[in-house]
């Protein structure tokens, strides 16, 4: 079976993460000596744990500078304050923020206290601000079960913005043991939309673990379809999934 899209398998999540850490840091160092500062798309769940922890380690040992970067997350839970512990503002301050030099200014998450009433023009001035840094260079996904990326779900359009998003009972099942039980997991979030993590100029999917084989064989060899937004990557210029053996079993 052939892929549609480069994939590089790994002996595990650990040599995977190095490697894309090794990679971004040195786009971060190319384009800040371009005269501008990187802007780079994040993620959040545990997916990206053991990258984040290399790129803290590649800043610790001097090589990797995030005083010129920028950044702006894909996702929040709706009706979560930025210090509740589940939030991805907090994830993102515990698991990299609070390790390197990035100037508070330059991190843009979505915000989870958004009023209804100010929702739509929250969700405009994000985008409005991807735009203002010049468009995102790299963007980091993970895959959810129902193949989303960010949280699109399954019937997400492939022009989608950044907007509320209903969340998959499936995705909301993964979510509650973090949450203590499913009732306490949000049903909403906002997320940037597909047309919006397909802008970026470089992107990396990440998957571990024999769980995700059989969506990541979707994404990669099925249908383009709005039913597995990850699988609109098949069409980007620069996409490449970086999996464990687990994760690639089924290639």
């Amino acid at each position: 079976m052939t892929e549609s899209l480069p994939v590089r398998i790994f002996p595990d999540r650990t040599a995977a993460s190095r490697t894309l850490a090794e990679e971004v840091a040195a786009l971060v160092r190319s384009i800040n000596d371009s005269g501008r500062p990187a802007v780079l798309g994040l993620a959040t769940g545990r997916t990206p744990l053991p990258f984040y922890a290399e790129l803290t380690r590649l800043h610790r040992e001097g090589k990797l500078s995030f005083a010129r970067v920028v950044t702006f997350n894909l996702d929040e839970y709706l009706g979560l304050p930025g210090n509740h512990p589940e939030s991805y503002r907090a994830f993102m301050q515990k698991e990299l923020f609070g390790h390197v030099d990035i100037p508070v200014e330059n991190i843009h998450i979505p915000d989870g206290m958004v009023g209804p009433a100010e929702l739509e023009a929250h969700c405009a001035a994000y985008e409005e601000a991807i735009r203002a840094a010049g468009g995102i260079d790299f963007q980091l996904l993970g895959i959810g079960r129902t193949g989303h990326i960010g949280f699109n779900e399954p019937g997400s359009p492939r022009e989608s913005r950044t907007r509320r998003v209903e969340l998959d009972p499936i995705t909301r099942q993964d979510a509650a043991p973090a949450f203590g039980g499913l009732e306490h997991v949000p049903e909403y979030a906002i997320s940037m939309g597909c047309g919006t993590i397909l802008e970026a100029r470089r992107i990396a999917l990440l998957a571990w673990g024999s769980a995700k084989a059989g969506i990541v064989r979707e994404a990669l060899t099925g249908p383009v379809t709005d039913q597995v937004s990850a699988s609109f990557l098949q069409d980007h210029a620069d996409a490449t999934f970086y999996l464990d053996s687990e994760a690639g079993a089924e290639l």
